[in-house]
């Protein structure tokens, strides 16, 4: 398999919009945009929500059925690991290697100096490699060679079952601290390499912080040297390596991150460039607003769901510290946003930053609190069915906007 030059993750947490989300992307094939859709649910969202992997198949499969989708079209076993990949392997056909955890892991010193080595003469003949010395390319070696023999322990475990041409390999080790530079990047595809994982994307850290469900925080002209370095390190390490030819970065947490687009867009232009872009959650955001406009009983519910996430805001917030950053005291109080309209709680949650009610700090808090969401059942998802087209008209215009802003601009 093999994917396209273009491509998008598309979160649906509780599965209900996945027809729309392909109308975003049907209407931009139309205005002549071609982007392949990759529909992803990650283990911890399977568990909180109490969904199967082959519920996102399912899912996919029904939309494409639906809407006469003849495009390629993939379902991802988003951030897997060795211990749960069994469970993913007959329902996905895009693998999302996560071995951000073994960054750093012990790993035997003569593997590492062996590496490096090997290495030496590729490095310092590209341009990507300027300021790494022998030491550093060491210190590299010995932090990002764990993490890729972990990659490749589970590629092989999904290969030896589907064949290496029956699915698609990301390697992704952006949930960690600290951001690699693009001679890092071009070290790790190298072992990418030799370790046999045909990967067609890569998710490094970048710098900046990628928060959930809100624009980039961080210097965007920094973010654009370094965005316009890692592509130059990925078509590096195709000519060097023999990776494959389509090998093309991901960017995780990609969901509205406006003020970075006209950049990601420039670059992909200028390089003639793919790119992979991951919306997970913002479908769900989308969902809840259009909840929240769609009468009385869905806007209760919205004001439940907030009041509950207050009262649980460590529980929720905790587990994607990395990744959310909400100030408590910059949150509207529950009796404020009881006295809310409609109106008014859909302009705090709407990511427009022209308006003076757009609260980012309740979008990144409700953003985490699906899990309320799904503690409530049929409660919520029955709203959802009741109101299925005035909700799905904002998750299908999210969605084009998405796609418009970035590869409509390349």
């Amino acid at each position: 398999m093999k994917l396209g030059k273009y491509s998008m993750g598309v979160g649906d947490r509780f599965g209900c919009q996945g027809v729309f989300q392909l109308r975003a992307l049907l209407r931009a094939r139309d205005e002549g945009v071609g982007v392949i859709p990759v529909w992803n649910k990650s283990e911890r969202e399977h568990g909180i929500i109490g969904t199967a992997p082959g519920s996102v198949r399912r899912e996919a499969e029904d939309a494409v059925r639906m809407l006469g989708w003849h495009d390629p079209y993939f379902v991802d076993a988003d951030h897997i690991h060795g211990r749960i990949v069994d469970k993913y392997i007959q329902a996905a056909d895009f693998f999302t290697l996560d071995v951000a955890d073994f960054i750093g892991a012990p790993v035997d010193e003569g593997e590492v100096r062996a590496f490096a080595d090997r290495q030496q003469e590729s490095l310092q003949a590209l341009s990507v490699g300027f300021g790494l010395s022998s030491a550093d390319l060491v210190g590299v070696a010995r932090k990002y060679l764990p993490a890729v023999k972990e990659a490749g322990r589970t590629y092989r475990r999904v290969a030896a079952v589907k064949g290496e041409a029956g699915f698609v390999a990301e390697v992704s080790m952006d949930e960690t601290d600290i951001p690699q530079t693009p001679a890092e990047l071009f070290l790790i595809l190298a072992a990418i390499a030799e370790e046999g994982i045909k990967a067609q994307t890569i998710a490094p850290k970048f710098s900046g912080r990628f928060n959930k469900g809100v624009d980039y925080v961080g210097d965007v002209g920094a973010f654009q040297r370094e965005f316009e370095g890692d592509v130059l390190a990925v078509r590096a390490a195709i000519s060097k390596f023999g990776l494959p030819e389509n090998l093309k970065l991901s960017v995780h947490s990609g969901s509205d991150k406006y003020s970075l687009y006209p950049a990601i867009a420039e670059t992909l232009r200028k390089y003639d460039a793919g790119l992979h872009l991951k919306t997970a959650g913002t479908t769900w955001l989308e969902e809840l607003m259009g909840l929240a406009l769609s009468g009385d009983a869905g806007l209760a519910l919205a004001k439940e769901l907030y009041a509950r996430a207050m009262e649980r805001f460590d529980e929720l917030c905790k587990p994607y510290a990395t990744v959310v950053d909400v100030d408590r005291h910059r949150l509207p109080s529950v009796d404020e946003v009881n006295r809310w309209s409609a109106g008014d709680f859909a302009a705090a949650l709407r990511h427009d930053v022209g308006c003076s009610r757009y609260s980012p700090d309740l979008r990144q808090l409700l953003h985490v609190g699906y899990k309320v969401a799904a503690e409530m059942g049929d409660r919520y998802s029955g709203l959802v069915r009741q109101n299925a087209d005035s909700v799905g008209r904002l998750v299908s215009e999210n969605i084009y906007r998405h796609v418009s802003a970035v590869f409509g601009a390349i």
